[in-house]
């Protein structure tokens, strides 16, 4: 196992995301929200986002809520949310917001949400529990004259669920939660067996968070500083599944973890 300091990683990735530094004589804050993804074994996701609320005590009017609305238009709405695993990110919008503190988000998002699997499209209509308006909880304070990411990890493994398997019916419920960059540790590793698409799980105190492999076999976690179970599941019934225990991930460092091969089952 590998281990190596993240911050010239992180001042990367805050460079292709536009960030400031310091501006004294800036009256706002830049807020830059940007998109990844946990994607479950279908070909690929496509999911109509149209932008993110935030909602903020604006310094000064504390007693006064106030929403503001970053728009997606960087692109096509229907966003395919399934290619952004491996380190790749979704700038999902920018926008100069006033100094004070956020104290929640929504993503919204539309209703012509789809997946293709194996050359048939298959629609994924809300659950009934469900609204194009996802909540996330975060709390953070801008400061005038500086940068700020939120990234959004959107867990399709979770979102998605089979109604019937036969014929094939699905439904959408979707769940994502907020990192702050400044708070994680990152966690790389390679599958060896590339017929396989495995799903990989980081597990700690009974919640987690997955991921799949992109097209190297690479598999790649941003998460809070804590010690966590690894589990890969082949998606294969041919091979066996494989965990890695005790994996530690401390804020500020990447770990490069040794090359996974799944046993053949006997």
């Amino acid at each position: 196992m590998r281990i190596r300091n993240l911050f010239p990683t992180v001042l990367l990735f805050l460079g292709f995301l536009g960030a400031c530094t310091s501006a004294d004589d800036k009256p706002e804050a830049l807020l830059n929200v940007v998109l990844i993804d946990a994607p479950p074994l279908y070909d690929s996701v496509f999911v109509e986002i149209f932008g993110v609320n935030v909602t903020m005590n604006v310094q000064g009017r504390e007693t006064e809520k106030q929403t503001f609305f970053i728009e997606y238009e960087f692109g096509d709405k229907q966003v395919k949310v399934s290619d952004f695993v491996g380190g790749e990110v979704l700038l999902l919008g920018r926008e100069p917001l006033p100094p004070g503190q956020i104290i929640g988000m929504e993503l919204e998002i539309g209703t012509s949400n789809f997946l293709w699997e194996s050359e048939d499209r298959y629609n994924l209509p809300l659950a009934e529990s469900a609204t194009t308006l996802i909540p996330i909880d975060i709390e953070m304070f801008l400061e005038s004259g500086f940068s700020y990411d939120v990234v959004l990890d959107f867990d399709l493994e979770k979102s998605i669920q089979t109604v019937t398997p036969e014929p094939l019916t699905l439904s959408f419920d979707p769940y994502l939660h907020v990192l702050l960059p400044g708070d994680l540790g990152e966690i790389y590793g390679t599958i060896s067996q590339d017929q396989l698409r495995p799903a990989i799980f980081a597990i700690q105190d009974g919640d987690s968070t997955s991921t799949h492999v992109n097209e190297d076999m690479g598999y790649y976690f941003r998460l809070p500083e804590g010690t966590y179970d690894l589990y890969f599941d082949p998606k294969n019934d041919g091979f066996l599944a494989d965990t890695l225990l005790g994996v530690q991930v401390i804020a500020g460092e990447s770990q490069t973890l040794d090359l996974v091969t799944f046993r053949i089952k006997p």
